[in-house]
Order: structure tokens, then C-alpha cells, then sequence
């Protein structure tokens, strides 16, 4: 115990620049995968509100399958997207992508329910179908909160793909679990004071812009 605490209370600095590559790479994942997941969401969500969808069969259809998506924890899915497709980059996009499409498909839909009905029926009003309704009357409506949830849904990613490397998802996380087993304490205390600093700047960056749009 004596050992290990001697070791990983003094940071190998000199480790940071092998650190840079697998850091931007667990942002450019958390990017991409927070993204795809949003813009996946948005869809699905409208089919699950009844503001959209009149058949309540469906909404209740589509609400089952993405509180299903939701419960499923991300390493869990990262393992099992491992096993299916394989260790790399892109299965720690994927696993991102899934899991901020659960979360915020949820928020998003919450967000219609609550919108004024008064410009929907203007729009049906001046012969506008279902699409037009939708760009029009409810996109406005919705979208200060869509980029809310992005950034939100990043803040939660950026910490989340950090120990998606112990599954083989890519990333930082893979450095961490090499150096854990390896027993090298300096580095990993260097590693997880990069992810702190990391995720205190995404954190403060995605809060100001989110203050900035509501």
C-alpha cells in the first residue's frame, strides 16, 4: 500500500505528450457518437409523442422500445458491442451513439408533449400536412432544448468514454487499463489527472453554452 501511494502520488509528466492522441480520440468518439445519437433521436422521438402521432398504439410501441434502450447501462452495452463487431474506435462511437440516443429520445419527447398547440393548429389551419406541421410549428419550439440535451449528453459521454477502454471500446481508457495492468502507478495517476482536467473543461465549456440557449 506504502508503495503504491509513494508511486501514484508523484505523476509521470513526462508521459502527457503519449497521452494527447488518445485523449482527443476519446473526445472525437464522445463527438461523433453524441451527434449520431441526437440526430437519430430526434425521429423516434416524434413518433412517440402524441402531438405527432395520433395512433396511440404507436407511441406506446415506440416509448417500450426506448425505455428499453435506456435501462441498458453503456459499459454492458460497450461489452456487448465488442463481442459483436469488435475492439476499435468505432464500437466506442457506437456504444456513445446508443446510449445518448436512450437518453435523449426520452428528453426530447418530454419536450414536445409540453409545447403550445396554438401554432400547430395555425399551420394546419393554412392547409399545412403533418411534415410542414413539424418543421414549422415544432421544430421552433424545440430546438433551444435539442442543443441543451446535446451538450448536456456530451458532458455525460466525455466522462463515460474514459473507461470505456476496459471493455476494448477505444480511447483513453485502453492507456488506463494498460497501465493499471502493468502496475504503473505514476502513469496512471497521470492519465486520470488528464481526464479530470478534460472533463472540467468540457463540463464548463457545455454549461456556459447551455445557459447561452435556454
Amino acid at each position: 500500500m506504502t508503495s503504491f501511494l509513494s508511486r501514484f502520488l508523484k505523476p509521470d509528466f513526462s508521459y502527457i505528450p503519449e497521452l494527447i492522441g488518445p485523449m482527443f480520440q476519446t473526445l472525437a468518439m464522445s463527438v461523433v457518437g453524441t451527434v449520431l445519437g441526437v440526430l437519430v433521436a430526434i425521429p423516434f422521438s416524434l413518433l412517440a409523442t402524441t402531438v405527432v402521432t395520433d395512433n396511440k398504439i404507436i407511441t406506446s410501441i415506440f416509448r417500450f422500445f426506448l425505455s428499453i434502450i435506456r435501462t441498458i447501462p453503456n459499459l454492458l452495452l460497450a461489452a456487448l458491442l465488442v463481442a459483436i463487431i469488435g475492439i476499435g474506435e468505432f464500437t466506442g462511437v457506437m456504444t456513445i451513439a446508443i446510449f445518448t440516443f436512450g437518453m435523449v429520445s426520452q428528453l426530447i419527447y418530454e419536450s414536445i408533449e409540453t409545447i403550445d398547440y396554438l401554432p400547430i393548429e395555425a399551420t394546419y389551419a393554412v392547409g399545412a400536412n403533418r411534415l410542414q406541421m413539424i418543421f414549422w410549428a415544432v421544430f421552433p419550439q424545440i430546438i433551444a432544448s435539442i442543443i441543451s440535451y446535446l451538450f448536456y449528453a456530451f458532458e455525460v459521454n466525455v466522462r463515460a468514454s474514459t473507461v470505456l477502454g476496459y471493455v476494448g471500446a477505444g480511447g483513453i481508457g485502453v492507456i488506463l487499463n494498460s497501465s493499471l495492468a502493468l502496475l504503473q502507478y505514476e502513469r496512471v495517476s497521470m492519465i486520470i489527472l488528464m481526464i479530470l482536467l478534460v472533463v472540467w473543461l468540457t463540463d464548463t465549456v457545455s454549461e456556459a453554452i447551455r445557459k447561452r440557449v435556454r
